[in-house]
């Protein structure tokens, strides 16, 4: 097998980065064997520069501002001194890899310190395949200690690339020897491979042998070690009782980390001699294990970051979740507690699978309760915004159409005529509040369900209902939820008998858990929750003067600190929470105002500032100046993401003054609202409209001209190649 033919099965293990169909996927001149970069936005342009040289990349600064919104995601950096910032881009004509390699180390956000070997992938937009063949061969290739050793002390370009491309480099008049061949196996049924560097006669020896044997044979004769992982019909010393395993990995751009962890788990199983077979869920989505492998498995491997798909297929398994780094960096732990659990028979809960699966167990932030409460937190919100919109513009429309006084309409189940135009608003308003009655319902539900998975539905649903039933408010769902969540992951921890499990999620666990929390909320912690809700609605309501619009700078921070992201979406749902009673008051009615008004602000200011200072911009962030314009007016925050992601420093600091502005203005207006979107589209709704879009003027001609002013302080991006590197950034804006 040619490394070109490998390149076309994303799942290869061995280098599968070889040519593309329109050209060497790299070359000599996209190595750096002296990249002199001190910063990751400096190592890219440099590398980026020699893409452009190459005609490989149309335009600079857009394709850099692409790989900055990539790396805003999440850190590429790999333990081991490896970084590998990467892309899709409309900015990019092929499938494309450079490669530099820094005597120094720059920081890629590795946990384990700088990268000394870098790669800088590109691929064209929706080139999907192209994109994650690349990625997912480099990635597994990056593994072997082997490969990287070669990359290391090469000292000519053109070998370089003949070793990334998984060819072997005419070896003559150098100094570094050749790289050892990995004769690991691949897949069950493959042939092992040659590494990168290794004799071509080796790879060629080994497919014949693939030819002439089966495959057992042929593995068997390539690496006695790995032929004893095969089954318990093999001979070797193994110590312990052969387990067959099955794994999934994801990561949050299903791409490298992905197949990392794979391989990583691969390796471990086999060295102790399991078998295992690992479903990569990656971003172009997943064959699924086949359901006789998952029935005889022992035990299960789940290393991801984000939701497992079709998780259910697992129950009744003994699991191991954890987090997809914790799978690259320490798998033959997770493959011993595996053996350990199948051996006691433990059967284990399921990893949330909620709007975000559990924050990565194997980092150093994995286990800090505060990143996972917010994942939980996030996880209720995502899935009561629809509900949100549904309601809060179908109430926002009664309003239009039949006046506030359409809150009084008798039922419409009593009283609906087809030609009145008050029956329809009645109707409306009425559907809109029946959507509005499941918001901190759904939102306790989901939260459990983030934190628990399926059996945190039915106490998450139920400690919600109660929250409204006791008047506990927005305060008593999230409590509700949390509390649920807690009980249902208490109670999957209890060891039970093998008869039990089958019943456990359907029967067992809803049963106690429901009747656990709604205990608790009915008669232990609800009434306290209860009071301090009242305790702040009464403190809100009593709000004026300096400490109204104290308030509303405060929000207006919220709101544009992360363009969307959790902080975004408290500040939100503090406003929904609000107007969502049934008689909200006066100063709910001003939050809700402040909020949309203040999220307006960002994408309208950095459309201005295109308009304003083009040449501050790239073509890139005109066109999407354009757009900014009405995700502005539609209170889409995230449509400033895009300047954020290649700019944060200058963009979000002012994207919160214009937030603040706008806040202080808003809420010393008195101005109100009582749908929860809609942007510009529901003025009508608003009280004291003029003031309001002039506060929303205000805050968008701030952060137009702070933004103008910042970047004017630094060179012109685009005047010269090495100057005006995209900003690092600051964090990773999150959207609805």
């Amino acid at each position: 097998m040619s490394p070109t033919d490998r390149h076309h099965d994303p799942a290869a293990p061995a280098a599968a980065t070889g040519d593309t169909a329109a050209g060497p996927l790299i070359t000599a001149d996209l190595v750096d064997l002296r990249l002199d970069a001190t910063t990751k936005d400096a190592a890219a342009r440099s590398l980026a520069e020699r893409m452009v040289a190459a005609g490989r990349v149309t335009d600079l600064d857009g394709f850099l501002a692409d790989v900055a919104a990539r790396e805003a995601q999440m850190p590429t950096g790999l333990d081991g001194g490896i970084g590998i910032p990467h892309c899709r881009s409309a900015h990019v004509t092929e499938p494309t890899l450079a490669f530099g390699r820094s005597a120094d180390g720059i920081d890629f956000g590795a946990a384990d310190g700088p990268a000394d070997l870098i790669f800088l992938i590109a691929a064209p937009s929706g080139a999907d395949d192209a994109h994650l063949g690349i990625l997912s061969a480099l990635a597994r290739d990056l593994m072997r200690q082997e490969f990287t050793a070669a990359l290391r002390a090469e000292s000519d370009p053109a070998r370089a690339a003949a070793l990334v491309r998984g060819e072997a480099p005419d070896t003559a008049g150098t100094d570094p020897a050749p790289a050892a061949p990995d004769t690991r196996p691949t897949e069950p049924g493959q042939a092992p491979t040659a590494a990168p560097g290794a004799d071509a006669d080796t790879a060629d020896t080994a497919e014949t042998a693939d030819a002439a044997e089966t495959a057992d044979t042929a593995d068997a004769a390539a690496d006695p070690a790995a032929a004893a992982a095969d089954g318990p019909a093999a001979d070797g010393p193994a110590p312990e009782r052969p387990l067959r395993l099955i794994a999934v990995t994801s990561c949050p751009t299903g791409i490298a980390h992905t197949y990392m962890a794979a391989e990583s788990l691969q390796q471990a199983a086999e060295a102790a001699g399991h078998e295992i077979t690992v479903e990569t869920q990656g971003s172009a989505g997943f064959t699924p294990l086949d359901p006789a492998v998952v029935a005889a498995a022992d035990a299960v491997i789940l290393a991801h970051d984000v939701e497992v798909r079709e998780k259910h297929r697992f129950a009744g398994k003994p699991v191991v979740d954890v987090g997809v780094k914790a799978a690259i960096n320490r798998p033959a732990e997770l493959v011993e507690e595996a053996r350990r659990k199948a051996e006691r028979g433990e059967v284990t809960a399921a990893a949330p699978a909620g709007a975000a699966a559990p924050m990565d167990a194997g980092s150093a932030s994995g286990d800090h309760i505060g990143v996972r409460l917010r994942t939980w937190l996030m996880s209720g919100v995502s899935y009561m915004v629809p509900f949100v919109a549904a309601g809060g513009l179908l109430i926002a429309l009664a309003f239009a159409i039949g006046g506030y006084e359409i809150t009084d309409a008798p039922s419409v189940i009593d009283q609906f005529t087809w030609t009145s135009t008050e029956s329809w608003a009645a109707l409306m308003f009425q559907v809109g509040g029946t959507a509005f009655d499941f918001l901190i319902p759904v939102l306790a539900g989901y939260i459990a369900y983030g934190m628990a998975d399926r059996p945190g539905l039915v106490p998450g649903f139920v400690g919600g209902a109660i929250a409204v039933t006791i008047e506990a408010g927005f305060l008593g769902g999230l409590i509700g939820g949390l509390l649920a969540g807690g009980v249902v992951m208490a109670i999957q921890r209890v060891r039970v008998p093998d008869v039990l499990r089958g019943i456990m999620p359907v029967v067992v666990i809803p049963l106690l858990s429901t009747a656990v929390v709604g205990t608790l909320m009915y008669v232990v912690i609800g009434q306290p929750i209860a009071a301090a809700q009242e305790g702040m609605t009464d403190w809100l309501s009593g709000l004026s003067g300096a400490n109204a619009v104290l308030l509303g700078v405060l929000l207006g921070l919220m709101m544009c600190f992360d363009l969307g992201g959790p902080v975004n979406k408290v500040a939100y749902a503090f406003a929904i929470g609000g107007i969502a009673a049934s008689s909200p008051s006066q100063a709910s009615l001003e939050i809700m105002a402040t909020v949309m008004a203040a999220g307006m602000v960002p994408p309208l200011g950095m459309a201005l500032a295109t308009v304003v200072r083009k040449r501050l911009f790239t073509p890139s962030e005109r066109e999407n100046g354009k757009a900014a314009w009405v995700l502005g007016a539609s209170f889409i925050t995230e449509g400033a993401i895009p300047f954020a992601a290649a700019d944060p420093l200058r963009v979000i600091p002012a994207s919160m003054a214009g937030g603040a502005v706008t806040g202080a203005l808003t809420m010393s207006f008195g101005s109100t609202l009582r749908a929860p979107h809609g942007g510009i589209f529901v003025v009508p709704l608003i009280g004291s409209p003029f003031l309001y879009l002039v506060a929303i003027v205000a805050g968008t001609v701030v952060t137009a001209g702070l933004t103008v002013v910042l970047k004017g302080l630094r060179p012109v991006p685009g005047t010269a190649p090495g100057t005006a590197a995209a900003a690092e950034p600051a964090k990773a804006p999150a959207g609805v």
